[in-house]
C-alpha cells in the first residue's frame, strides 16, 4: 500500500473516532451491537446463585440497568416469577439492561440475613467487574416484590456503599421489624412468615438492622413503593412509616396503598403500579422528562 493511501487511511480513522466522542470527550461506541440474553449466570458456588440478564441492542458504556429480585418469603421463588414484569421492561425501555436474579434460599440452618444481602452484592459486584464485557454502566434500579423488596430496600439504604442504586422499587414489602403489630402479633400466617427471620421482640437491635425504615438515611435513592391495605402480612403503618421518614429525610418517594388489595393485587391495580414504576424509571434511571 502506498505511503500517501496509508496517510489517508489514519486519517480517515481519526476523523470517525473524534466523531464518536461526547461533549466530556469520552468515546462512545458507535458501532452496532445485537441484543443479547444470557440465561444463569453464575455469580457464585450455589445453584441458586444465578441470574439472567437481558441486554438492549446498540447499548453502550452509559446504558443503566434494572435488577429485579423475586419475592417468596424468603425461601421459596425464582427469578422467572418476574417474567410479566421483564417483559414490560423490555416493551416500555427497550434502551435499558434488566438483570432478574436468583438467590440462596433461606431455610433453618441458613438465615436470610446477611446471606441474601451478600447475594445482591456479589450481583452487583460482578456487573461492575463486567460492565466493559455486557457494555453497560454503574447505574442500577433494584426492584423486588415481597420478600425481594424488602432485600431491595434493605440493601440499597444500607449495604450501597458506591451509591450505584438510583431508584429503589418495593411492592408489598416489610420495612420495619420493630413494628409493634409484629412485635405483639397473634396471628398464625403473620407468626409463620416473621419466623423465618427468628423475630426476637428482645433484640431490637438486630430488628433495627434488617429493617429498612431503621437503615434509610439522607443519601438513599428515591423510593417508590406500594402497599394493599387489606395486606395480612404488611401492616398499612410500615408504608405511611417509611412515608414519612423519607420525606423528613427529603429523599424524593411516592407511596401508593390500594383500599381493596392484600398481598398484591391484580387490574385496575396492576396497570396503575405499572404505570407509576414506569414513570418513576423515566424520571431516575433513564433521565427522561415526562
Amino acid at each position: 500500500m502506498k505511503l500517501k493511501t496509508i496517510i489517508l487511511n489514519v486519517l480517515l480513522l481519526f476523523t470517525i473516532v473524534l466523531s464518536c466522542s461526547d461533549e466530556t470527550g469520552e468515546i462512545i461506541e458507535k458501532i452496532k451491537t445485537p441484543y443479547k440474553e444470557i440465561i444463569n449466570v453464575s455469580y457464585g458456588n450455589d445453584t441458586n446463585q444465578t441470574f439472567d440478564i437481558y441486554l438492549p441492542e446498540n447499548r453502550n458504556s452509559k446504558t443503566k440497568t434494572m435488577i429485579l429480585i423475586h419475592g417468596g418469603a424468603w425461601v421459596s421463588g425464582d427469578k422467572t416469577d418476574m417474567n410479566t414484569l421483564i417483559t414490560l421492561y423490555k416493551k416500555d425501555f427497550p434502551n435499558i439492561a434488566i438483570v432478574s436474579i436468583n438467590y440462596r434460599l433461606a431455610n433453618e440452618t441458613n438465615p436470610p440475613f446477611p446471606m441474601q444481602i451478600n447475594d445482591i452484592t456479589e450481583v452487583i459486584n460482578h456487573l461492575k467487574q463486567y460492565k466493559n464485557s455486557y457494555k453497560i454502566s454503574e447505574e442500577f434500579g433494584l426492584l423486588g416484590i415481597s420478600a425481594g423488596g424488602h432485600l431491595a430496600l434493605l440493601w440499597s439504604y444500607a449495604f450501597d456503599a458506591q451509591k450505584n442504586i438510583k431508584m429503589v422499587v418495593g411492592i408489598v414489602s416489610p420495612t420495619n421489624f420493630t413494628d409493634p403489630v409484629y412485635l405483639n402479633s397473634t396471628n398464625p400466617q403473620l407468626k409463620l412468615f416473621l419466623s423465618i427471620y427468628n423475630i426476637n421482640p428482645d433484640d431490637i437491635g438486630f430488628l433495627e438492622k434488617i429493617s429498612p425504615l431503621h437503615q434509610v438515611n439522607s443519601s438513599s435513592p428515591p423510593t417508590i413503593f406500594f402497599n394493599g391495605e387489606q395486606d395480612p402480612l404488611i401492616p398499612n403503618s410500615q408504608g405511611y412509616d417509611l412515608k414519612n421518614k423519607l420525606t423528613a429525610l427529603g429523599i424524593e418517594n411516592e407511596f401508593t396503598l390500594y383500599p381493596n388489595a392484600g398481598h398484591g393485587w391484580e387490574t385496575p391495580e396492576l396497570l396503575d403500579t405499572w404505570e407509576k414504576i414506569k414513570n418513576f424509571t423515566k424520571v431516575h434511571l433513564t433521565n427522561e422528562i415526562i
